[in-house]
Order: structure tokens, then C-alpha cells, then sequence
């Protein structure tokens, strides 16, 4: 790893600058209060080419990385934009691009990856359902084939963008979990048009996040070509794990940027405040528990940085991207906990923005991948057995 700032990188940190300080915390305070889709935001950044950063030059994307996206998506976070940061990005122009990068036709790669990085078209990710949460093998959603198409069947919770994406990347069962050898065999993924009859889309009152909206979606008798086949019928498990490592990544990027911007926007209010005729900020029972997070968010940005590094060099990075996870949230829980405890009763208060990056940062202890099932990886990797 080089950890010498290329022109590159400078350029995707000061373009995320500019744009989040146009994007900043009253805009996504606005858009949280009205539960309203932040569409000058999603067009900022297909203008500044970040929906294209991970797709070929040759569909109209600039080739880059997860190590690019991982500093585009920590920027944006940290300099005002919070989870929007990420959550604007990590499903269409991270998994979407990349499972249609890796894993799509030449016709599929023509068709999607030109209007991702221009951000004229919008994806969802149907993987969890209400009977399988995080264990994705147990999938009940079939596709059955007849004649030339297959015919969808199931149902899927929590899908953010569902509400208004053109398409979604479809986890689903071709061949039933008690008829394979392995769990990850029979399981395909389908690009179905979100237009398709047969497809039902419920939104989902929730904590968080208002500013776009997850739902359950339900699918009865929804018939699409075999030419939406993403990749090989029965071996669709190692096409999803292509996506699943950059979504970790992202998530660890939103835990280490929410962070520093709660951690951030508490320093400058520390030595604003004065209570007893100095700056809180002076008291280091305000400060140290504040610097101490920001420690852990620098350590655990480093380890987003080796996960990123290694995925873009095609290695196994499985480890990495689960250790990058749980401890970049843990750090940025910690920084924002401590940031809303130094406001004291105004981090209570809507108008400072520290409540909803606490609202916000929770639920990276839960998606993409529980802190549970992260450290269940991580410790199987270190020796101990297997325990789900």
C-alpha cells in the first residue's frame, strides 16, 4: 500500500469538499423533517462523476476503485453530508456497478453501467426477507423457469430505494436450500425492471434516514427474459459476495465519517461554550473521551483502506472488510455518543444535527452486516469454531 496522495485522490477529497458544503447538515436536516428524496444531491454527484467512480471507462465511469469510493463516501459523511454520504451511493453506483461490472453481459454492461455513472438510473438490492435476515442462504424468493422466462415469487424486507429505482439486483432461489449440497449453491440473481407487473413496494416507518425510503417489497408471479440472468443460474452466491465486501467497506467508511463530523461540529462548539469562565473544551472530561474516538476512527480508516486496497487487487479480503466494519463503527458510535454528551441538553435538540447522526451511525451496528455476525467472521478466522 502507498499512502501518498495521488493527484487523483486530492481530487475526489476536494470535490467531495465542495459538494457536501453545498449539501451540507440544514439541507439534510430539511430533507429528514419532510421525508423527501434529496434528487439535487443524487444529481450533484453524477456530476461530479462519483456514480461512475467504480464503472469501466468504456460505459462512461472513470475505472477507479473501493480505496476511491471508500474517501469519496468518508468525505462527503464528514464534511456535512452524514449517512446521506454513503446511503446515496453504496447501492447503485457500489453494488450495482460493481456485481454488473464483474458479473453482467456485454448487453447488460451496455444497457446499465453508461446510465449508473451518470446517475440516470437508480437500483435497489433485494437480498434481506423477513424470514432470513442475515442468513442469506435461507432465501425463500424462487424463480422458476418457463420457457424463455422465469417466474418470480417472494417477498423482501428493508429494501432501501425500492420506493423509486428503475431496477433491482434480485437475490433469489432457482434450486431449494434442502436440494443442494452446499448452502450457496442454487441461489441466482436476476436485474428485474421495478416496472414489471406483479411487483408491490411498502414503505417502512423507521428511526433514520427519512430522507429516502426502505420497504418491503412483494413479488407475485413476476415474469422477466433469461436475458436478466446476472451472471450463472444456481451460482449467483459468488456474484453477491462480489458486492457484499464493497457495501462493508462502505459502511465503514459512513461509521468513520459520521464520527468525525459529530466529532468535529462538538470541537468547534467546545471552544465556543464557556461555563465557569473557560471553554468546556478546556476540561478534558469533555475532550478526551471525544480525542480518544477520533483515535479509533483514525486506526479503523486505515483498516478500510488495506480491506479497500485489497479487494481492488482481486484478493481475498473477506477478513479485512468485516474487521474495517465492526471497529470503524464502534469508533464512530463512540465519537458521535460523546459529541451529543458535550453539547450537553442542546445535543438534544434537532437544530444541532448530533441527534440525527446518532439516529443516523445506529444503524451501521445493524446493516449491512450485524457487529455479531461481523466478529462471528473475524473469530472464525482467528481459530475458534464456527457458530451459526
Amino acid at each position: 500500500m502507498n499512502f501518498e496522495s495521488t493527484q487523483e485522490r486530492s481530487m475526489i477529497r476536494s470535490t467531495a469538499e465542495a459538494v457536501a458544503a453545498e449539501y451540507g447538515p440544514e439541507y439534510w436536516r430539511e430533507k429528514e423533517e419532510n421525508e423527501e428524496f434529496a434528487q439535487g444531491f443524487w444529481d450533484e454527484l453524477g456530476e461530479a462523476g462519483f456514480h461512475g467512480l467504480l464503472v469501466p471507462e468504456e460505459y462512461g465511469g472513470a475505472s477507479m476503485g473501493m480505496q476511491d469510493m471508500g474517501l469519496a463516501m468518508e468525505t462527503l459523511c464528514a464534511e456535512g453530508c452524514g449517512m446521506a454520504g454513503t446511503w446515496y451511493l453504496v447501492l447503485t453506483a457500489g453494488m450495482a456497478a460493481v456485481g454488473i461490472r464483474e458479473n453482467g453481459t456485454e448487453a447488460q454492461k451496455e444497457k446499465y453501467l453508461t446510465d449508473i455513472a451518470t446517475g440516470e438510473r437508480n437500483f435497489c438490492i433485494g437480498i434481506t426477507e423477513p424470514e432470513a435476515g442475515t442468513n442469506t442462504l435461507n432465501v425463500a424468493t424462487r424463480a422458476e423457469k418457463d420457457g424463455d422466462e422465469y417466474v418470480l415469487n417472494g417477498q423482501k424486507a428493508w429494501i432501501t430505494f425500492s420506493d423509486r429505482a428503475d431496477n433491482m439486483i434480485l437475490v433469489t432461489r432457482t434450486t431449494p436450500l434442502e436440494e443442494v449440497d452446499r448452502g450457496t449453491d442454487g441461489i441466482s440473481l436476476f436485474i428485474v425492471d421495478m416496472d414489471t407487473p406483479g411487483i408491490d413496494v411498502s414503505p417502512i416507518s423507521k428511526h433514520g434516514m427519512n430522507y429516502s425510503k426502505s420497504c418491503e417489497v412483494f413479488l407475485e408471479d413476476v415474469r422477466v427474459p433469461k436475458e436478466d440472468l446476472l451472471g450463472e443460474e444456481d451460482e449467483g452466491w459468488w456474484a453477491l459476495v462480489d458486492m457484499l465486501n464493497p457495501e462493508r467497506i462502505g459502511f465503514a467508511a459512513a461509521g468513520t465519517g459520521i464520527g468525525k463530523l459529530a466529532a468535529n461540529t462538538a470541537i468547534e462548539y467546545a471552544n465556543d461554550r464557556e461555563v465557569f469562565d473557560a471553554p468546556i473544551g478546556s476540561h478534558q472530561a469533555v475532550s478526551f473521551p471525544i480525542t480518544k474516538a477520533y483515535a479509533r476512527m483514525e486506526t479503523a480508516a486505515l483498516m478500510r483502506e488495506k480491506a479497500a486496497w485489497l479487494y481492488d487487487q482481486g484478493e481475498e479480503c473477506g477478513y479485512e472488510t468485516n474487521v474495517a466494519k465492526a471497529t470503524a463503527v464502534e469508533a464512530g458510535i463512540e465519537a458521535v455518543k460523546q459529541s451529543m454528551q458535550a453539547f450537553g441538553g442542546w445535543g438534544y435538540a434537532t437544530e444541532y444535527d448530533v441527534e440525527r447522526w446518532w439516529r443516523e451511525i445506529n444503524l451501521t451496528r445493524l446493516a449491512p452486516v450485524s457487529q455479531q455476525m461481523a466478529y462471528n467472521h473475524i473469530g472464525q478466522q482467528l481459530g475458534f469454531p464456527k457458530s451459526y
